[in-house]
């Protein structure tokens, strides 16, 4: 039986996939795997007998990621299972500031208790909110993977021109992309060329603050923004200036800034990105279906600090080995399997950047605790499990 700790709320679906062997409880103390969504836990004191975290979404700016790798945590996130729903957001964001619906029906509420002929004070007045259509426009979208590039297709097929700026697509990911996207390699042409750009990158040191003087006086004036992907990506007093200034017409957002919700020629949600019931259900059904693959089989399928392997079971014993991705380890964990007289049925061992992961498959039981004994001899072991 594993105890899995839930963090926020988690969609009872989780719960019908992961069965019978698992226990959903926001209280444990002593647990096997963490479901996340947004809460931070970065000062989490992780049970010693945790293996895995589980975050509902796809960023995963609120765990620790080297602190679980040093532990021997896998940290898992679900990829792809919000993508429709940011998407909708971001298109929505996109027509509603071209449109000044923001400022509009801020208006209306104004005058709403006010003693006057509606219809009349409505006509006379709506030419102050007077909007422009996508329909020709050109939109620059940074960053084309499963958000980016939904947005990208889509908007294309409402008529816009788009522009687009990856440095690490694929040659198939590109070839998908290209009859809707003019994939540019210079990011300052795209700014320049833009009449409106949406945000769809990860946060990194690189991309933090993009969003800031420099970049954007490379930009158009009257730009519209759009930024349904990282709160961080902007400098927000610098964006703020530019906002005021009129050198960005608009700004969406789903990251709000107390001092941009001064401004009226900002549209801001609170993080409604993901916040669909599709979404929460389609990244429930990912993150349950990892986190029961992996501690009962010990496959590793979409996490962002263990390399991804996955070998079919036998009947047997397994045996896991998270280590150093060096020269002559895997030689060394095998010699001690080879020790105790024993086949290795099955064996898969992957890297990513410098940690590895190796599965040993037994058709029999063994006497694991010896094996276990010897392998933790070798230099470089951070973590092994028997699943049996």
């Amino acid at each position: 039986m594993f105890t899995i700790k839930t963090f926020n709320k988690i969609s009872a679906t989780s719960k019908n996939i992961l069965g019978e062997n698992f226990t959903l409880d926001e209280n444990a103390k002593d647990y096997e795997g963490i479901m996340v969504r947004s809460q931070d836990l970065k000062e989490e004191n992780f049970s010693k007998n945790c293996f895995a975290i589980t975050r509902v979404g796809a960023g995963v700016n609120n765990i620790p990621i080297d602190k679980c790798t040093e532990a021997g945590i896998a940290v898992f996130n679900t990829p792809g299972g919000n993508a429709n729903a940011v998407k909708e957001l971001t298109i929505a964001g996109v027509i509603s500031i071209s449109r000044n619906v923001k400022a509009s029906g801020d208006w209306l509420n104004s005058i709403k208790d006010e003693d006057i002929d509606l219809s009349k004070t409505v006509e006379k007045e709506k030419s102050k909110y007077v909007g422009t259509e996508i329909l020709g426009k050109t939109i620059g979208i940074i960053g084309l993977g499963q958000v980016g590039g939904k947005v990208a297709k889509s908007l294309h097929n409402l008529g816009m021109n788009v522009v687009g700026f990856d440095a690490y697509l694929n040659p198939h990911q590109k070839e998908d992309l290209k009859q809707y996207v003019d994939i540019v390699d210079n990011l300052d042409t795209l700014l320049a060329k833009s009449d409106y750009i949406s945000l769809h990158m990860a946060t990194t040191p690189e991309t933090k603050g993009f969003v800031r003087a420099e970049n954007i006086e490379k930009m158009k004036d009257g730009v519209y923004i759009v930024n349904y992907a990282r709160g961080e990506l902007v400098n927000h007093s610098d964006l703020v200036e530019a906002l005021k200034s009129g050198k960005v017409k608009a700004y969406a957002t789903d990251f709000p800034d107390k001092e941009e919700l001064k401004l009226p020629s900002v549209l801001s949600t609170p993080h409604l990105g993901a916040s669909t019931f599709e979404a929460e259900e389609n990244c429930a059904v990912m993150a349950a279906s990892e986190m029961k693959e992996f501690l009962l089989n010990g496959n590793i399928q979409n996490s962002v600090n263990f390399p991804n392997v996955t070998i079919a079971r036998s009947t047997g014993t397994r045996i896991t080995v998270l280590h150093k991705n060096r020269v002559g380890m895997l030689e060394e964990i095998t010699n001690k399997i080879a020790d105790f007289k024993l086949n290795i049925e099955g064996l898969a061992n992957k890297s990513r950047n410098d940690i590895a992961y190796t599965i040993l498959d037994f058709s029999k039981a063994i006497n694991h605790d010896e094996i276990i004994k010897k392998i933790n001899e070798i230099n470089d072991v951070i973590r092994i499990r028997v699943i049996e």
